[in-house]
């Protein structure tokens, strides 16, 4: 965070107005100032130096706002100035004073935090799924980085908006590959904890067959282990000063619950992905959510209802209004998706075709991930569902989780193509 603050210093002795620019930046040591001398008459102060110098550290305690709310207090610095042929006697001395200063903070806006899943997506490509009993081979194996909670948090920083992952990962190979992955997607890791050896990176099997749709097994490992019983406030500060933040079923109940909590207590917008367990979702979690976002199978799977035509879909979210949740975004794959608000009219949004489909991995993610960027934004709900539909359409042009997520600039070009075409 950076505070310009001006000083016009009259220096009468030396016949002229000369300026005093002072700039504050707060580094990990504390208040770092800088002072330049600009003005018509800079050069008539060759004669006079500074106490402190011109480059000079100065150490204290700021207060720290992570909001967008400006810092509204600085300490008070003293600047005598002397003459270089008497440095006993100042000539002339003032002082910056917190409460006379015009400070411009440069800040960023509430970030999205991801309290999640990182798993290690070991991939396998196949022709079809092997029948009970038999061996097929695959075509190609490898191993990307992935996971629910990391697919969305890189999909937020991808997308240009600053972006936190709360998270777990083992000290091995898997653990590595991940945070490398998350790091160069541009996502803030200070909340990744990397566990003892003892506890492996969570990881996946994911079998893609050619028409690019996928089955998904999943092994918690360290998403699943470790949590402790009660959430730091290290950890729980960051998602009350968060604008959005996300969650998925991925990682144990107790920790969403947490979290939720948390956020709730701040009013932050609690995102719930529906994806992960299989198990019934405690209703004390849904108390806290504002809007839910599963798929068809998943919603079916949360109210017990079917999910096969749009009218069964409207619904079955009807049923999670009357569950708590107000706000139901439903993906739905190749028919697009849909928003249902209590007491309001769908929402319906169309895919955006992809030129081909090579892999549907992530592809909820990255929709829920950019519809989430886009509120935060403040942008109108339908225009997020246009956002979330682009940034998916391009994901699924690309294999791999993470690596598919797109950047901003990619999804406002397909969107202005679009419109275009349209």
């Amino acid at each position: 965070m950076i505070y310009n603050c001006f000083l016009k210093l009259v220096v009468s002795m030396l016949g002229g107005d000369a300026f005093l620019k002072i700039f504050f930046r707060k580094d990990l040591c504390g208040l770092k100032a800088k002072l330049v001398v600009e003005g018509a008459n800079k050069g008539k102060m060759k004669g006079i130096t500074f106490s402190p110098s011109t480059n000079f550290n100065c150490y204290c305690k700021i207060p720290t706002n992570q909001t967008s709310q400006p810092v509204k207090s600085l300490p008070q610095i003293q600047f005598p100035l002397f003459n270089t042929k008497n440095q006993n006697q100042p000539l002339l001395s003032f002082s910056i004073n917190s409460t006379k200063n015009t400070q411009t903070p440069i800040t960023q806006p509430p970030p999205l935090v991801v309290v999640g899943s990182a798993n290690a997506d070991i991939y396998v490509e196949i022709d079809r799924l092997p029948n009970e009993g038999e061996t097929i081979s695959a075509k190609t194996g490898q191993t990307l980085a992935g996971g629910k909670g990391a697919n969305q948090a890189t999909c937020g920083a991808k997308l240009s908006y600053p972006t936190y992952f709360v998270g777990q990962v083992g000290d091995d190979a898997n653990g590595k590959l991940i945070t490398e992955a998350l790091g160069n997607g541009g996502v803030r890791l200070e909340y990744l904890k990397s566990l003892g050896k003892g506890v492996p990176t969570g990881h996946a099997v994911v079998m893609l067959q050619s028409d690019g749709q996928n089955s998904i097994i999943i092994v918690g490992g360290a998403n699943m282990s470790c949590w402790p019983e009660k959430l730091s406030d290290q950890d729980l500060d960051v998602v009350k000063k968060a604008g959005i933040v996300l969650l998925q079923r991925e990682i144990p109940d107790y920790v969403n619950i947490q979290v939720a909590k948390a956020a709730r207590s701040a009013g932050v917008t609690i995102i719930m992905d529906a994806g992960g367990m299989d198990t019934p979702m405690p209703q004390e979690l849904l108390n806290y959510v504002d809007i839910l976002s599963p798929n068809e199978s998943e919603l079916g799977r949360l109210t017990g209802m079917p999910t096969e035509s749009f009218e069964q879909i409207s619904q079955a979210a009807a049923k999670c209004h009357k569950m708590g949740v107000k706000q139901v975004l439903v993906k739905l794959g190749a028919k697009g998706s849909a928003l249902f608000v209590e007491g309001e009219e769908p929402i319906r949004q169309p895919i955006i075709p992809a030129a081909q489909v090579l892999d549907t991995t992530g592809a909820g993610d990255t929709f829920t991930a950019a519809f989430a960027v886009a509120l935060v934004e403040g942008k109108p709900k339908e225009e997020c569902m246009r956002f979330a539909a682009a940034a998916a359409s391009l994901c699924v042009q690309v294999k791999g989780a993470i690596p598919s997520m797109p950047d901003r600039k990619s999804v406002l070009n397909l969107l202005q193509s679009v419109e275009v075409h349209s």
